[in-house]
């Protein structure tokens, strides 16, 4: 039987998603389709995930569009061959890089944030001209289940497939032979995709996670800490990857910072979160279960309460953490924030690289020479100083990590060149032929060799 990926390889070999015409099409259809079913979109969104329409659409609407409004203004220029240097020995010869498609790519989406996570590398993959299989996360069931009705009626189907499915189908499209795949979800099954992809020497991105730490130090600024911490961890029920994991803060300000956490959540969510129109739930009874047994890690000191018919749990600060307990071993991925104190930066900067590194860091300090310390003595994914999340808005700073965190970064340009092989070509001029350059190799054409090379 013809594989999906063998089907999409016949119509890349025709060059039909080479020309830029197409790809502008395809981009411009996308941006169609999430505008015109923004309803439905986020309606599926508030079924899978419980999540607000105004998140709904900040992060999987309005993100996305933004993001493919920019490939296509920028397509032509992003696909333009560049012009490199050519050395002396080369002459005479002009040297250029070609931005070239890789073929067909496979993009493997997780349910947290089901159309983001799926489009925006779509749309990378098919503004480099490539053509496209997209899976959607089985998780978000609703999600999935639109996407698969509205993706043939928009984009072209002779290059551009979804495979809706859970294990099953998702091995059976390792098993195929793809020019790049693009997982975004758990260091496990991005395990499992890079070795399926050895197998054809598949080149893969991964975008993991891990325990993505901040660090507060006694100069930040608290009420602004504690706010931005809040939001960036309780946005989609902490169902994040980049979601602050814990806070390491310092002894002497532990107090205030907890207070002000207290009075962000509050002015986020009221004085019960349950009844809130602006905080989500957890996406599934078994993950509800997961995060609600990490509880038992600590104290909460704000929250704790859960219910389980409605899949909801509190935004949550625990105090007097475990170092041992698995709260502090596996990623939350979920509304609990561990508090942990520490007598100095030095210290915090110790605890994140006895560990692996996190695919985002958080540093809030009212001194420069404090982030710069942070900045230079660690490795992560990416940063963001005093601030949460917002790196990754920006289509100029590639998103990615680093390690246990993954490998491989996209957004803007660098979502496109992620699924481009840029060929170098060397053009040589005939009208000469010095014979320098060709045996027999004389003492004097030595001398030159010398002098040149």
């Amino acid at each position: 039987m013809t594989s999906v990926a063998d089907e999409l390889r016949t119509t890349y070999n025709s060059g039909h998603t080479r020309p830029l015409t197409w790809r502008k099409h395809q981009l411009e259809q996308m941006v169609k389709m999430l505008e015109e079913n923004e309803s439905a979109f986020l309606d599926a969104l508030a079924v899978d995930l419980g999540k607000p329409r105004v998140e709904g659409f900040i992060t999987d609407i309005a993100f996305v569009t933004s993001e493919v409004k920019s490939m296509i203004k920028n397509l032509k220029k992003w696909n333009k061959p560049e012009r490199v240097s050519t050395p002396i020995v080369a002459m005479p010869g002009k040297s250029r890089l070609i931005p070239e498609p890789v073929g067909v790519v496979l993009v493997i989406a997780p349910w947290n944030y089901p159309i983001h996570l799926l489009l925006v590398p779509v749309a990378g993959a098919i503004a480099a001209g490539n053509a496209v299989v997209m899976k959607p996360s089985e998780v978000s069931v609703s999600t999935s289940a639109l996407l698969a009705k509205l993706v043939p009626k928009y984009l072209d189907s002779s290059a551009i497939a979804l495979v809706e499915g859970g294990v099953p189908e998702t091995t059976d499209l390792l098993e195929q032979h793809f020019d790049h795949i693009f997982y975004t979800g758990n260091g496990t099954v991005g395990r499992i995709v890079m070795a399926a992809a050895v197998k054809n020497l598949t080149p893969v991105t991964l975008e993991l996670g891990g325990k993505s730490p901040v660090i507060v130090d006694a100069s930040a600024n608290l009420r602004v800490a504690a706010r931005r911490v809040a939001w960036g961890k309780w946005l989609n029920a902490g169902q994040t990857c980049i979601a602050p994991d814990y806070v390491m803060v310092d002894a002497s300000v532990r107090g205030g910072f907890v207070d002000e956490l207290g009075k962000a959540i509050t002015e986020f969510f009221g004085s019960d979160p349950k009844e809130s129109e602006s905080y989500g739930r957890i996406v599934s009874p078994n993950h509800f279960a997961r995060v609600s047994a990490l509880m038992e890690g600590g104290t909460a000191a704000i929250g704790g309460e859960t219910d389980s018919a409605t899949r909801y749990i509190a935004p949550t600060v625990l105090l007097d953490v475990d170092p041992n307990s698995q709260i502090m071993k596996e990623e939350i991925f979920g509304p609990l924030l561990p508090i942990v104190d520490v007598g100095s930066t030095d210290e915090a900067i110790a605890h994140i690289n006895a560990n692996p590194h996190p695919l985002a860091l958080y540093v809030f300090t009212g001194e420069k020479r404090v982030a710069a310390d942070v900045i230079n003595r660690t490795t992560a994914g990416g940063v963001t100083v005093n601030g949460t999340i917002m790196h990754f808005s920006n289509p100029n700073l590639p998103f990615g990590g680093i390690g246990e965190s993954g490998m491989g970064g996209y957004h803007g340009k660098s979502g496109v060149r992620l699924f481009q092989h840029m060929k170098p070509v060397l053009t040589r001029g005939t009208k000469m032929d010095p014979s320098v350059a060709y045996p027999p190799y004389t003492e004097r054409k030595a001398k030159i060799f010398r002098k040149v090379l």
